[in-house]
């Protein structure tokens, strides 16, 4: 076999990457690359939407989304059940390109529909959890802890990557293809990601972990549709984890509230909306993947998996003070950006790690009911109590100060998981 030629050897020092593990990470990067892509094209249209609607019913928005995602969670455990655990993902994007295929058909019907709208708003915040949460599942069950170390941030360079296309694509087909064309093109995006998946399942078979892992991960995972929400109650580590994720959507919707307001407040008019959420969405991504590229693995082998889930946290704290004090569009900007790239570089691929040392069930059920059921009901709760205390205090420094202390409990919690994920992670190489 001939040796690979110095720019390999160089690029494989620089990413952290093995010769042979080459072909899976480019298969991650590419499946992760595909679904960003798809979604974030549609994704400043949603927050339009959202906007068109009036910001003082989003809460009504967040609602839906969540009512919506307890109905989507017996559909995926049924799923999760029966499907060979290589197959979970193909059907599930399936699934949902049949559904973006009937969105594209009815906007083109009738463009101007205020619930079409809505429901796409819905469907795409409903999509957008499941369709990642699945594809992390995947990443999970193929990979032990300490390849997850050093690719799983590499990998998730390709949701940025696609991140950054998508916005792109958007406003340059728009124009051309007008919103249901992009949904069909975004519909091919979401097929070839699950292509992507399965060359990623190809490469585990021909370099299985275990014997016994080669022969279950054809086999259905079974159970009931609901298991996942059990095995979330039952387990300590996984209630962390969902602790974890209602902090996260908490800050997270607190930042997102603020940004409809401040959004509203200085661009009246819906393309400079249009624009705004697109700039934002470029300056997270590029952030994010130059810190996936270059940091993300190095820091979490030298420093570990605490930093991960907890530098965005205290970060996070900081921007809240700030906005306390100077709660200006330009701050806020700034207090976003550092969120959401931080959520991407950091926060996301340390959060994931987290379930490569739990059964893999777990990867699958509970991971979805945390991720999207979890999530959204968070996101329904806090947007009633942004709402609440605006109406009782008015003031946005309230908010800042709620939000600072939140995101200090959001610091804690992931000091917390990153002990017992180090616990369990020595408890299985012992078992090995």
């Amino acid at each position: 076999m001939a040796k690979p030629g110095p720019v390999i050897r160089f690029l494989s020092r620089l990413l952290a990457v093995e010769a042979d593990e080459a072909p899976a990470v480019a298969a991650g990067v590419m499946m992760f690359f595909l679904l960003f892509a798809g979604y974030f094209m549609l994704r400043p249209v949603r927050e339009t939407m959202g906007i068109a609607g009036g910001v003082k019913n989003l809460q009504w928005l967040f609602t839906g989304t969540f009512i919506a995602t307890l109905a989507a969670i017996p559909l995926f455990g049924w799923t999760a059940a029966r499907a060979p655990r290589r197959r979970i993902l193909p059907w599930t994007y399936g699934f949902f390109a049949l559904n973006l295929l009937g969105f594209a058909a009815a906007i083109a019907a009738q463009p101007d529909n205020p619930w079409i709208a809505r429901a796409f708003y819905i469907w795409l915040s409903v999509f957008n959890l499941l369709a990642i949460s699945v594809a992390w599942s995947v990443l999970a069950d193929l990979f032990p802890v300490a390849q997850a170390k050093r690719l799983f941030a590499l990998i998730a360079a390709g949701a940025s990557a696609g991140g950054l296309a998508g916005p792109l694509l958007g406003v340059l087909l728009v124009g051309s293809l007008g919103l249901p064309g992009l949904m069909v093109l975004s519909t091919a995006l979401l097929l070839g990601s699950a292509l992507a998946a399965r060359s990623l399942q190809a490469w585990r078979d021909h370099r299985p972990l275990r014997a016994d892992d080669q022969a279950a991960r054809p086999q259905p995972l079974g159970g009931n549709p609901f298991a996942g929400i059990g095995a979330v109650l039952q387990s300590r580590y996984l209630l962390s984890i969902a602790a974890f994720v209602v902090l996260l959507a908490s800050v997270t919707t607190f930042l997102y509230f603020e940004q409809a307001r401040l959004v509203e407040l200085h661009f009246p008019d819906r393309t400079d909306q249009t624009r705004v959420f697109g700039t934002l969405d470029v300056i997270v991504q590029s952030l994010a993947l130059l810190s996936q590229l270059f940091l993300t693995g190095r820091i979490v082998q030298r420093l570990g998996i605490v930093v991960l889930l907890t530098a965005v946290p205290v970060v996070m704290t900081l921007g809240f003070l700030w906005l306390a004090l100077a709660p200006t569009f330009a701050v806020f900007a700034a207090v976003m950006v550092m969120r959401r790239a931080g959520e991407y570089a950091l926060a996301r691929p340390g959060r994931e790690m987290l379930f490569t040392v739990v059964q893999p069930e777990a990867k699958y059920k509970a991971k979805n009911v945390i991720d999207t059921a979890v999530y959204r009901g968070a996101d329904a709760v806090s947007g009633w109590v942004k709402t609440g205390i605006d109406a009782i205090a008015s003031n946005p420094a309230v908010v800042a100060v709620a939000g600072a202390l939140l995101a200090l409990v959001w610091a804690f919690t992931g000091w917390s998981l990153a002990r017992q994920q180090k616990v369990l992670a020595s408890c299985a190489r012992n078992v090995e």
